[in-house]
């Protein structure tokens, strides 16, 4: 049989930089969650909480986020369709070209130049910067695709499509704006329309960026650490169909008790609980694929990550269709609550299943055994407590907070001012942040045992390195 010569050389450098943003992004987070307590740390114009929380949510979505789906497309490309990349100078093109843009996003955001458009702060200039990037990376991904050696389709490549097509839709329609100086414009849609296909791209960007290209690497790598077939690939591709249909009419469950026509709220609301059937498609699929292997959840730490992953996922999508009902979100909306599903599932669904992923490759491209699998058990524990922490304490926060918001007395009057439900949050914030810490400490444990693998772990047999 013909060898194949897989570039593993540009997942190794876009893990190290997905790493190195990660970092970021838990750092910055940590910062501005213990600024809402303690006002002296917005100690720096430029280092203000307005300023650092787009750093925070750009970071951690398109630097640690994308940045690693970048690395296991590669990986996970190569490997489905028996073929090498179909460019590799075109990917090493992307990998610098990736950090030249979120360094300048960073900068861009730090000098205050904004859209003020939630996960699309990012002004024009460096629109066209995320534009070229994303076109080389679907060029070579879909290229070599087209080039496989492999007839079958496996559901990670078709999620990995999914996502390449939809998030060029997505971004280049919301993206439409007239500049009106270097780092300043106007978006070309107003009023209730542009809040439309805001929130159209807004959470249709949770679904590719988000939901997709995590599904994509948990259906490979659950049966390469189990050892398992998944339960059914044909359950994985009803889910997936069902999935690209519904989320695209989801958008406006944002914009309940707006201005927004009332039939586009209620066609939001309804596809979003509508979600909770493909959704836990995948999750009962996972689930199924550990019949007489659950005894894995002991002995293997990768499995840990990636089912504790996707059970987070499926209590993302009963959360967030739950949030998408009128009578609940008039009552949830603007509190705490908000954030700590947010955090759940960026923190729990995506990150834990990035951090199997990981785990999984660097032996494979290193050569060597996993340096310590003890710290990687302590990783583990250390970012699930911090999340649970974080999640579970903004979640009773947001009721605390709903509640006093909507108390009412006798005679009509609020029963508290805005300031005395303010108040009440602080020993949650105080939570918020020690959660975050305690993940961010996971985090270094998680690097320090990478860099031990790198450095000067065991080699590993030839059987494990070509796995």
């Amino acid at each position: 049989m013909e060898t194949v010569n897989y570039n593993y050389a540009i997942v190794r450098s876009f893990i190290t930089w997905s790493i190195i943003w990660g970092v970021v992004t838990v750092l910055v987070g940590v910062l501005i969650s213990f600024q809402l307590v303690l006002p002296e740390l917005n100690f720096a114009p430029y280092l203000t909480y307005g300023r650092l929380r787009p750093i925070h949510t750009n970071a951690g979505i398109f630097g640690w986020g994308i940045g690693s789906f970048f690395a296991l497309f590669y990986y996970m490309v190569q490997r489905l369709c028996r073929t090498s990349l179909w460019s590799d100078g075109l990917a090493k093109f992307q990998l610098w070209f990736f950090n030249a843009t979120i360094i300048t996003a960073a900068v861009t955001l730090l000098l205050g130049y904004t859209t003020s458009k939630e996960y699309h702060e990012l002004e024009w200039p460096v629109d066209i910067m995320v534009v070229i990037l994303w076109v080389a990376f679907a060029i070579n991904i879909i290229m070599t695709i087209v080039k496989r050696r492999e007839p079958q389709m496996y559901v990670s490549l078709w999620f990995m499509l999914a996502s390449l097509v939809g998030v060029a839709i997505l971004y280049l329609v919301n993206a439409a704006e007239v500049p009106v100086s270097l780092f300043k414009s106007y978006s070309a849609y107003a009023g209730t329309n542009d809040a439309n296909v805001q929130w159209w791209f807004g959470h249709n960007a949770v679904a590719m960026v988000l939901t997709a290209p995590p599904l994509a690497v948990f259906y490979y790598f659950l049966p390469k650490a189990t050892g398992a077939p998944i339960y059914s690939h044909r359950l994985s591709i009803v889910a997936f169909w069902s999935l690209i249909f519904m989320y695209l009419w989801t958008g406006a469950h944002h914009l309940l008790w707006t201005p927004v026509p009332d039939w586009v709220q209620t066609l939001a609301m309804a596809f979003s609980v509508m979600l909770i059937a493909p959704s836990w498609g995948s999750v009962f699929n996972g689930y199924l694929t550990m019949n007489g292997q659950w005894h894995q959840m002991r002995e293997n730490y990768l499995v840990k990550f990636l089912i504790l992953g996707i059970t987070f996922y499926g209590l993302q999508t009963l959360q967030g269709p739950l949030q998408a009902v009128r009578s609940f979100s008039s009552f949830i909306h603007y509190t705490e609550w908000v954030p700590g599903h947010v955090h759940m599932g960026a923190m729990g669904w995506v990150s834990l299943v990035l951090f199997a992923a990981i785990y999984y490759l660097v032996p494979k491209i290193y050569g060597r055994e996993l340096y310590s699998i003890p710290l990687a058990n302590l990783h583990f524990w250390l970012v699930l407590v911090g999340q649970l922490i974080y999640s579970i304490s903004l979640w009773v926060a947001g009721l605390q907070q709903a509640g006093m918001w909507h108390a009412m007395n006798n005679d009509g009057s609020l029963t508290y001012t805005f300031m005395e439900a303010f108040v009440e949050m602080y020993p949650y914030w105080w939570m918020r942040g020690v959660g975050g810490l305690i993940y961010l400490v996971g985090i270094l444990v998680f690097i320090v045992n990478l860099i031990k693998t790198a450095q000067g772990g065991k080699p590993a047999p030839e059987a494990i390195q070509n796995a």
